[in-house]
């Protein structure tokens, strides 16, 4: 009797804990479909500003839409590109591919948001006065730093979440290694 209330406990748990797997992947499809122009809603304004207000402290800086204008002379265009969506959408690609408590969860993506906004607003910071600045390599400089490190930057940010919350999980593989458990210990229920 014991044995079939601890059998059945753990059935309703890992079936709570099933349900939980699907919610965070369905939860996913939705971000990925809808958050991605969400992200440029709320982020490129909030970069104008805050870049802006950097630049203001060595400058004379205006801003007329998705322009940083420096000292009159030096335009600074915010591509919807310099926002990184796709950065962010694969940061919570990873975050909601391994299992976590809720509480840990909320705090591991808003700091993993927070750093990859700061290291983003620092970088168009430091492009702006490569620029107004007329470094004769900002153009390759740039382009090493779209191409290479904004991948290098991403792992960098997922690899110190990583740490600081103590995740162990491997995204994706954990989760279908729990599914694959769940699985075969249903089926030996089912042979007794």
């Amino acid at each position: 009797m014991i044995k079939l209330k601890r059998d059945l406990f753990k059935i309703i748990k890992d079936n709570y804990n099933l349900f939980y797997v699907f919610f965070r992947y369905i939860l996913l499809l939705v971000i990925i479909i809808f958050g991605y122009n969400l992200i440029y809603i709320i982020l490129k304004p909030l970069t104008i500003k805050i870049t802006s207000s950097i630049l203001d402290i060595f400058y004379n800086v205006y801003t007329n839409n998705e322009l940083i204008i420096i000292n009159f002379s030096t335009y600074i265009y915010i591509a919807d590109a310099c926002i990184s969506a796709s950065g962010y959408l694969l940061l919570i690609i990873l975050n909601l591919t391994i299992h976590l408590k809720i509480e840990t969860r909320i705090k591991s993506i808003l700091y993993l948001f927070g750093l990859f906004f700061i290291i983003y607003i620092g970088r168009i910071v430091f492009f702006s006065l490569l620029y107004h600045n007329k470094f004769k390599y900002t153009d390759i400089t740039h382009v090493f730093f779209w191409y290479i490190l904004s991948i290098f930057f991403v792992l960098l940010i997922w690899f110190v979440t990583i740490k600081k919350f103590k995740i162990k999980d491997i995204p994706i593989y954990t989760d279908l290694l729990y599914i694959k458990n769940i699985s075969s210990s249903k089926n030996k229920l089912r042979k007794l």
